[in-house]
């Protein structure tokens, strides 16, 4: 009779504890979603900040008496710093926790916005460039989102970072247009320093200090990682020799780069083939953001192939974010990413030089022509490779 109350009370107490459990994993899920939420609320607002620069940038230097050669310079200085800031931002993430590389990025838009709104010269606008090196909100919150999500639902998670990319990319450049016509030109910059500001705290508030599951932490610890410095380029081409790394990051960085040209000569083409002003420019920005140009004459021509345009780019950052984080341990995922995000700024870097060229010497449509071979170049490539697309997660 004990010996079946005894039975029977194990079995309740068993119950018991796998109630808890599953109480205790779905309080864990319900609490992770609500991070990533968060970390698409700080990628939106981050976005939207920097695109409120990006439209009132070319304004402000032609304003401080800057000319079409210096203003390129001002683009590739701001590259550079986020070409060397990116991988070390992304280390920094591994060995500090995604939230200390949030609140660096939040920190460094603040100080960034802050000299911009006292750039009164051409030195200071320089200047104000500096802070750049360690902006990096969208490394941060792809961060969150890969320690906070298995491999299979990663895609999806990164994916919908591409609508805060959206969000950001239609409020910021509309918002900087109107705020510098309406307001004067340094207002988009007062704005940017406290919407920074404010990204700093929700990081502060809401992302907790290690996002990585506890499992992930042990390996963390165990890092394959042999080099305990910010930037190693032994690590850079450790990362590389992983299975299918390096073919995947040349495709990103090929099929970014005629996008990301005309990203740079956007505001120059605004103002210069289509003679708009910021406003202007910036609901024209806003409407279809990155975009590329075939046989483009008129603007009409820019919304025809804008949803196309937008929606390839979009998924080529995803594909391959989230197969180039699968391929390397869940410990260099931060590094992985801070080396993605260095691909845009790689083209800022160059982009200025080659971007002019194109454009003085071939006109608008040589955008869109230079999309076009290397798109077909690397879809035979692709077709003929033996890059191994499926989902993989090194161990």
């Amino acid at each position: 009779m004990n010996a079946k109350a005894i039975s029977e009370g194990e079995e309740e107490a068993s119950g018991m504890r796998n109630e808890t459990l599953r109480e205790s994993g779905h309080s864990g899920e319900v609490k992770r979603g609500q991070v990533i939420l968060v970390a698409y609320l700080i990628a939106a607002l981050d976005l939207t900040f920097l695109f409120m620069q990006f439209g009132i940038i070319p304004y402000l230097a032609k304003s401080l008496g800057l000319d079409s050669v210096g203003f390129g310079y001002l683009q590739t200085t701001f590259g550079v710093l986020q070409l060397v800031g990116g991988y070390i931002f992304g280390r920094f993430a591994d060995q500090f926790g995604a939230r200390a590389a949030l609140i660096l990025s939040g920190a460094s838009g603040s100080v960034f916005f802050l000299l911009m709104s006292l750039s009164t010269s051409i030195p200071l606008l320089f200047l104000s460039r500096l802070p750049g090196v360690f902006m990096h909100g969208i490394p941060g919150a792809q961060k969150v989102i890969t320690d906070m999500t298995t491999p299979s639902q990663r895609a999806d998670a990164l994916g919908k970072l591409g609508l805060c990319f959206g969000i950001g990319m239609i409020v910021g450049s509309a918002l900087g247009g109107v705020l510098s016509t309406k307001f004067g030109i340094f207002v988009p910059a007062y704005v940017g320093l406290v919407g920074s500001l404010i990204n700093t705290l929700i990081a502060v508030v809401w992302i907790p200090s290690q996002t990585k599951p506890k499992l992930n932490q042990h390996v963390t610890e165990h890092s394959t990682s042999q080099s305990g410095s910010l930037f190693s380029i032994r690590e850079i081409l450790r990362l590389m020799k992983f299975p299918g790394v390096m073919e995947v990051f040349i495709v990103k960085v090929l099929a970014g780069l005629p996008t990301g040209l005309f990203m740079i000569m956007f505001s120059i083409i605004s103002m210069d083939f289509f003679g708009l002003e910021a406003v202007e420019s910036g609901y024209l920005m806003s409407y279809f953001g990155v975009l590329q140009m075939a046989l483009m004459r008129t603007m009409w021509h820019y919304c025809i192939i804008a949803v196309p345009l937008v929606f390839a780019f979009s998924m080529l950052a995803t594909i391959t974010d989230s197969i180039l984080t699968k391929a390397v341990p869940s410990s260099d995922t931060g590094a992985m990413l801070g080396i993605c995000a260095s691909v845009h700024p790689l083209t800022r870097t160059v982009g200025p030089t080659i971007g002019g060229v194109l454009y003085k010497q071939f006109g608008v449509s040589s955008f869109g022509y230079l999309q076009l071979v290397v798109n077909i170049g690397l879809f035979v490539y692709l077709l003929k490779s033996k890059i191994s697309l499926r989902e993989m997660k090194s161990q």
